[in-house]
């Protein structure tokens, strides 16, 4: 019998995250769906096939044909929500950033551990082979020791009204929105928690427009993350530099719309595969696995509590309690 979502929000990225690679993985089928606006979440449904819509939220969470619940709400949303439903029996998959904050990130991962439910945060590039291919490269010492870390992602954001990611009350923020990732790729390649040595954040409207941050981790190794909702044109660039080499990658984040991973080590230079499913597609194959029990979560859990203590971090040392 297929995994069953349910979608908090009828939102843009559950297509892309869900229900269209649900339609090509046997594993997973999408039941229901709800929104703040019980028409808006009927002609959604309609659109996509969903067969059922719920009342609200609460209808979704409580419904039996939902296993898991995809957490696509904004931020602000993603505490109360991903706790009632684990508190309700399901599974959770909850879209990044993982809360407003790290108390908040404590209490779903403990929420989740007295439930036993699974808690997933939804890297999705994490699952990509390019992804694991780049840790894995790093943590077996192919680069030798880690001089240095770097993570940019900059996508330009209209402040168009209601545009949530432009909201400090929805948690709103580039360092929120597109930083997380580069805090988390970082992390993911390091395998160790950073000190924040500087931030500097371009704010608007208590929103940071744009962000920059240097980050110190064991071993004297330098990192640094700079995002921004505000720049001339997209980029997403990881590079790591160790004494015996380097890797860069050219959008680490979807390599399925066209990435460029290079290493050099020892003189020679590696042209790597970036081919693969896509993203989206990996994160919900790595999803059926960790439900079913043959692999550990790549993400969630103390990763997820961590992650969201950086961001802390960044913001404190940029002037944003």
């Amino acid at each position: 019998m297929p995994i069953r979502f349910g979608l908090l929000g009828a939102s843009r990225i559950a297509v892309t995250a869900v229900i269209g690679p649900a339609r090509d993985n046997g594993d997973f089928t999408v039941t229901a769906v709800a929104a703040r606006d019980p028409e808006r979440a009927g002609t959604y449904g309609a659109q996509y096939g969903i067969p059922a819509v719920a009342a609200d939220y609460a209808a979704l969470i409580a419904r039996d044909d939902v296993d898991v619940v995809y957490n696509a709400l904004p931020p602000a949303g993603h505490a109360a929500w991903t706790i009632a439903a684990l508190e309700a029996g399901k599974a959770v998959l909850c879209e990044k950033p993982f809360a407003r904050d790290a108390v908040e990130a404590r209490a779903m991962v403990d929420a989740a551990e007295a439930s036993g439910q699974v808690l997933l945060e939804a890297f999705h590039y994490r699952f990509h082979n390019v992804m694991r291919a780049a840790v894995a490269l790093v943590r077996e010492g192919a680069l030798g020791p880690l001089k240095s870390v770097e993570a940019v992602f900059e996508v330009p954001i209209a402040r168009t009204p209601g545009e949530l990611r432009w909201s400090a009350e929805q948690g709103g923020g580039a360092l929120m929105d597109l930083g997380t990732y580069c805090v988390h790729a970082i992390r993911s390649l390091v395998g160790a928690e950073p000190e924040v040595t500087m931030a500097r954040g371009e704010f608007v409207d208590g929103v940071d427009a744009a962000m920059e941050a240097e980050l110190a981790f064991p071993g004297a190794m330098a990192g640094r993350i700079a995002c921004s909702m505000v720049a001339a044109r997209p980029a997403a660039r990881l590079e790591a530099v160790g004494e015996a080499g380097r890797l860069t990658i050219d959008n680490f984040l979807a390599p399925q719309i066209g990435c460029r991973f290079v290493s050099e080590i020892g003189g020679e230079t590696r042209r790597h595969a970036t081919q693969g499913p896509t993203t989206y597609a990996a994160q919900l194959s790595h999803l059926a696995e960790v439900l079913a029990g043959r692999t550990a979560p790549l993400t969630g859990g103390a990763d997820a509590i961590a992650n969201m203590a950086a961001i802390d971090a960044i913001y404190r040392a940029a002037g944003r309690s």
